[in-house]
C-alpha cells in the first residue's frame, strides 16, 4: 500500500543522492531524452558506408502513415532511374493510396459479412472495428496493390491536402465503416442472407469510392509520361496505363520477393512460413506471407542484394533509442541507466510479448558498412520524413539497433539460403489478428 511512510521512505532515498538533483534539473529544462544524449555514440556514425545503392531524392509522407507505400516506391524507382536514363524520378505515392482504401473497405466490410454470427463484444469483431482504414501496412499489402494497379509518375496523379494530411479523411471514413459494419449485422440478424449482405456493400463501397475521389482525386487508367534524361533528350510516353509503366519501367517478378521476419519468441519457430488472419488490402489477393529466421539470415540476405545495387525494404521499431535531429539509430545513444537509474532489461522476444516493441516504421536499406571481416558495422537508411531529419533524410542504424529492432525484410529470393526457402512449400502457421506480428508501418 502507498501510504506516508512509504512515500517519506522514498523521499529520503532520493535525498541521499545529490546527483538526483542535477539529474532532475537538467530533465525540467530539456526533457529526458536530450538530458540523457550520449554525444560519444555520435562519433560512431560518420555516414560513410563501404557498399551503398543508387537512390532517388529523399522523399516526405508528411502528416500521412504511408511510410510503407514510400519505402516500397522509393525501392522500385532505382530501377526506373536506370530504365528511363534519367537524375530524379518520383512515382505518385497517393495513386496506391487511393486504391488501398477503397479495397481496404471492401476487406473490412467483407469480414464483417464473414463474422456476422461472431459477438459484438467479441475480441475479433472489436478488433476489425478498432482501426478498419489505417494508413499502415506491410510488403505483402503492396505486392498485392502493384500486381492489380500497377504504379505512375508523381506528375500523373499528384498530391491533394488529404494524401498529404490523412487524419481527417480517415476519421470520416472510419465512422461510416462502423456505421456500415452495423447496418450489416443487423441486416444478418434479420434474416438477410450472405449475397444481400453482398449486395448491401456495393452501395457501401460506392460511398467510399466517390469520398476517395473526391479528396484524393480520379486516379488514372491510362496517362502520357513526359521527361527529359541525363542527355537532355526529350521522351514522351503515350498512353500507357499504370500496369504496363510498372512492368515497363520496373519490371520486378513479384513473385520472386519474399517477406523475412524476426520474431525470436517460442510461440515462432524459425523455418515456418507464417501468416495473420483478417490482415490485407486486396482481398483476392495471396495472403500476407513471412518466413521467420534467425537476424544473421536477414542480416546476409539484405548485404547481397545491396552489393548487387538493390535497395531493401524493411521494417522496425523505429521509435525506439533513434533521434530524429542527428538520424542515428543505436542501443547506446541515451545513457538512461546514468540519468534515470535503470535501462530496460527485456530482450527482443519479451518485448514482443508483452507488447513494449513491434513493427511501427518501413523504409530502405541503401548501404551497409561492413568491416574487415565483412561483418556489418552501420546500415545507410532512406528514410520518407523530407531532407530536415537525420543527414538530409539518410540515418544511420548501427548492426546492434538491427538486431534489436528490426522485424522485417523484403527480398529477392536468390538472396536468400535454399534451406531457409522451404519454409514456402510446408503448411502456413495462421497468427491471431492481433499478433505483434501484425502490426503495421504507419509512423509519420
Amino acid at each position: 500500500m502507498i501510504n506516508s511512510e512509504l512515500i517519506q521512505r522514498f523521499q529520503a532515498n532520493y535525498a541521499s543522492d545529490p546527483i538526483n538533483q542535477a539529474v532532475e534539473n537538467a530533465v525540467a529544462r530539456v526533457g529526458m531524452q536530450e538530458a540523457s544524449f550520449n554525444n560519444q555514440t555520435l562519433r560512431h556514425h560518420p555516414f560513410v558506408f563501404s557498399h551503398e545503392t543508387k537512390k532517388g531524392d529523399i522523399t516526405n509522407q508528411k502528416s500521412s502513415g504511408r511510410c510503407w507505400m514510400f519505402a516500397a516506391l522509393n525501392t522500385a524507382r532505382v530501377d526506373s532511374l536506370t530504365k528511363l536514363n534519367v537524375e530524379s524520378f518520383e512515382f505518385s505515392q497517393n495513386y496506391p493510396f487511393f486504391w488501398d482504401k477503397l479495397e481496404r473497405a471492401n476487406y473490412f466490410l467483407n469480414s464483417i459479412i464473414e463474422t456476422v454470427n461472431e459477438p459484438l463484444e467479441g475480441r475479433l469483431v472489436q478488433h476489425l472495428l478498432f482501426d478498419p482504414i489505417s494508413d499502415g501496412g506491410q510488403w505483402d499489402m503492396f505486392a498485392g496493390l502493384l500486381r492489380k494497379y500497377g504504379a505512375v509518375p508523381k506528375s500523373a496523379m499528384p498530391e491533394t491536402f488529404h494524401s498529404s494530411n490523412s487524419r481527417g479523411l480517415n476519421q470520416f471514413i472510419t465512422s461510416k465503416l462502423r456505421e456500415f459494419a452495423k447496418t450489416l449485422r443487423d441486416a444478418a440478424a434479420s434474416g438477410a442472407s450472405t449475397k444481400e449482405l453482398e449486395d448491401q456493400k456495393e452501395d457501401m463501397l460506392y460511398f467510399v469510392y466517390n469520398t476517395l475521389v473526391k479528396t484524393l482525386g480520379m486516379p488514372p487508367t491510362e496517362f502520357t509520361y513526359e521527361y527529359r534524361d541525363r542527355d537532355n533528350n526529350f521522351h514522351r510516353i503515350e498512353n500507357i496505363s499504370p500496369q504496363d509503366f510498372f512492368n515497363d519501367y520496373v519490371g520486378w517478378d513479384l513473385e520472386n520477393i519474399v517477406s523475412l521476419i524476426n520474431a525470436p519468441t517460442q510461440d515462432k519457430p524459425y523455418g515456418r512460413r507464417y501468416t495473420v488472419k483478417y490482415l490485407g488490402t486486396v482481398l483476392e489477393e495471396q495472403p500476407i506471407n513471412y518466413i521467420n529466421v534467425p537476424n544473421d539470415v536477414l542480416k546476409e540476405a539484405a548485404v547481397n542484394a545491396i552489393k548487387n545495387n538493390e535497395p531493401v525494404w524493411f521494417g522496425c521499431d523505429v521509435g525506439k533509442i533513434s533521434d530524429r535531429t542527428s538520424g542515428i539509430m543505436d542501443l547506446d545513444l541515451y545513457q538512461y541507466d546514468k540519468t534515470l537509474s535503470q535501462p530496460s532489461q527485456l530482450d527482443k522476444a519479451a518485448r514482443l510479448d508483452y507488447g513494449d516493441s513491434l513493427l511501427t516504421h518501413a523504409m530502405v536499406l541503401v548501404g551497409v558498412d561492413l568491416d574487415s571481416d565483412g561483418k556489418p558495422i552501420n546500415w545507410k537508411v532512406e528514410n520518407s520524413w523530407g531532407k530536415d531529419v537525420g543527414d538530409k533524410g539518410i540515418f544511420s542504424m548501427s548492426d546492434a539497433w538491427f538486431d534489436q529492432y528490426t522485424y522485417q525484410i523484403a527480398v529477392n529470393k536468390q538472396y536468400i539460403p535454399e534451406e531457409w526457402l522451404k519454409a514456402l512449400d510446408q503448411p502456413v502457421i495462421e497468427l491471431q489478428p492481433w499478433d505483434p506480428m501484425g502490426a503495421l508501418a504507419k509512423v509519420q
